[in-house]
């Protein structure tokens, strides 16, 4: 769910902040307050395209933040865990976007790209409207939402994995007869690379411990050099710095009864000739330890030229040598027993193929049947809404052979209007009649995605009345399973609203602004009646206003 979205210097907004809740929000104002602002800087917390003209006029960048609680989202906190984004309850997503066109995204505070983004925030909201974040516009999710309306998703998930299951086989099979005919002398090739590999007893960080060894071998007499030098400067010379120290912090020390302001100095000296005595130490300890030995100097740069070939000959890392090691063995085993291996699959390829079939077949059985039940459903909620001539339909293709889905491909039609032929709705649905769609969608099949911000622009276009009423009431249906955001023209689709807040513009210091204000009482009914009436606000209108509001909530405690 959306809890809270920040907007600063966004083409006329300056700064906004709104908090959502749950349920039925809508949002309203005078035409050109800044609604369509508002859902464009929506439209890119869910990747869409950030054009430098949307930022301010005298700013360098605009921001465009949203806040989701994701508590009842466990999946989606796992996949953001394993993409290294955190897993909390909740998600901030944030969009900057720059005049000179340098753009940054933020996930949890971490940079991210907009392939991370996308797949994301389009799993948690939606805009049904003139915009592009349109799953009714994806006709790869057609097919899915068909199967959710039907209950089929599960089944769909366990005919997915016996596909990719019998698709494997079907390749490791291939594979092997592939493979019969140079058996043998792929398997000799094979067994030499073991033996190679095994023999050369790789291990996985050794490379770079040779060369860090051989860097100390080689510079083994000026390392001793350098460490006995300091030990003799130290400590060990004739007049050394140790020496020195002593000698002058033995004299202050004597003096410091004349002057007490020497005692301190006398003691930091003495600390520094502890520390230098420490080092002088060290520094000789050092020095017998490191030696110059040929022998293993030789051992270490052998070691290092066989890894060094064997690199350039399979022309893999270290790593992906031992990898290729433990896949040899599997490839030699394949291949030593590869007729009852080839016998084996070829035996449980047919079995499964046909449990693969079985399941296709009773996954069409039941998806025909749940179009002809969703075309009914569908059109039923159409009629409410002001378009009631239209025609909806969910055509299923059969494929030449069975795929990770099924045997068909699936895909919405429509005729909007009466005596047309339906055409692919992709094609030729409007933002409001998608708008439309959804909404019977979403009330025909509540299940029907697992989204749960639901953002409807223009869905009452075109519409009025009693159809008005219709989607206003349908909306607040939607947002018992799902939280629903819907910028309106209508006093009777607001009426029905949970929330209600006005997008108004105004000037300051010759500047335009767009704020965000929430609505209660007598606020809302004005908001109502200015609908209702225009400009000219009239106490018969705030009247007209109070009834609707008043028959919406008489209608919800009806229905509820």
């Amino acid at each position: 769910m959306l809890t809270d979205l920040h907007i600063r210097h966004f083409a006329i907004i300056d700064r906004l902040h709104v908090s959502f809740c749950g349920g039925f929000n809508v949002l309203t104002g005078e035409t050109g307050a800044g609604k369509s602002i508002i859902i464009d800087a929506v439209a890119l917390i869910l990747g869409g395209r950030a054009n430098p003209d949307l930022v301010r006029t005298g700013e360098d960048e605009a921001i465009v933040e949203a806040v989701f609680d994701l508590s009842d989202k466990p999946l989606l906190r796992r996949d953001l865990d394993e993409s290294g984004f955190g897993d909390e309850d909740e998600l901030l997503v944030r969009r900057v976007v720059n005049r000179t066109g340098r753009n940054k995204i933020f996930i949890n505070g971490s940079l991210a790209k907009l392939s991370q983004l996308q797949p994301l925030t389009t799993r948690l909201m939606n805009i049904y409207g003139q915009h592009e974040h349109q799953n009714l516009q994806r006709v790869e999710h057609h097919l899915a939402m068909l199967d959710r309306f039907a209950g089929l998703t599960a089944d769909v998930e366990v005919y997915n994995k016996l596909f990719a299951q019998v698709r494997e086989q079907d390749a490791r099979l291939q594979a092997l007869e592939e493979a019969e005919q140079q058996r043998h002398e792929r398997l000799e090739q094979l067994k030499f690379q073991q033996m190679e590999l095994a023999s050369a007893e790789l291990k996985e960080v050794e490379e770079e411990e040779l060369q860090a060894e051989r860097r100390l071998i080689q510079n083994s007499e000026r390392l001793v050099r350098v460490a006995e030098r300091g030990y003799e400067a130290f400590y060990a010379a004739e007049g050394a710095i140790s020496e020195q120290l002593d000698t002058i912090a033995g004299e202050l020390e004597k003096l410091r009864d004349v002057d007490p302001f020497l005692a301190e100095p006398a003691e930091e000296i003495r600390s520094a000739l502890y520390v230098v005595e420490d080092v002088a130490f060290k520094l000789r300890e050092y020095a017998s330890r490191v030696s110059f030995d040929p022998a293993r100097q030789a051992d270490v740069e052998k070691r290092l030229d066989l890894i060094s070939g064997l690199k350039r000959k399979y022309g893999m890392s270290v790593g992906e040598m031992l990898t290729h090691a433990t896949a040899i063995a599997d490839q030699i085993e394949d291949l030593t027993h590869a007729d009852a291996r080839r016998e084996s699959l070829k035996q449980k390829l047919a079995v499964d193929r046909e449990a693969l079939h079985v399941k296709a077949q009773a996954l069409s059985a039941r998806r025909y049947e749940a179009a002809e039940q969703l075309r009914c459903a569908v059109e039923e909620e159409l009629a409410d809404l002001a378009m009631q001539r239209a025609s909806f339909e969910m055509r299923l293709f059969p494929l030449d052979e069975p795929g990770p889905l099924g045997l068909e491909r699936g895909e919405f039609y429509l005729a909007p209007n009466a005596g047309e032929a339906p055409k692919p709705l992709a094609w030729i649905a409007s933002g409001g009649e998608l708008s439309r769609i959804m909404l019977a969608l979403r009330r025909a099949a509540p299940g029907g995605d697992e989204i749960s911000t639901l953002i409807f622009d223009e869905v009452d276009a075109g519409v009025g009345g009693v159809a008005a009423s219709a989607i206003g009431s349908k909306l607040r249906d939607i947002a018992n399973q799902a939280q629903v955001l819907c910028v309106t023209h209508l006093p009777q689709v607001a009426a029905c609203a949970d929330h209600h807040y006005r997008i108004q513009k105004q000037e300051k210091d010759g500047r335009t602004f767009t704020e965000l204000v929430s609505l209660k009482g007598e606020q809302r009914v004005e908001e109502m009646a200015r609908m209702l009436g225009g400009a000219q606000v009239t106490e018969r209108t705030m009247e007209h206003a109070r009834e609707i509001i008043g028959q919406s909530m008489s209608g919800q405690q009806g229905e509820g």
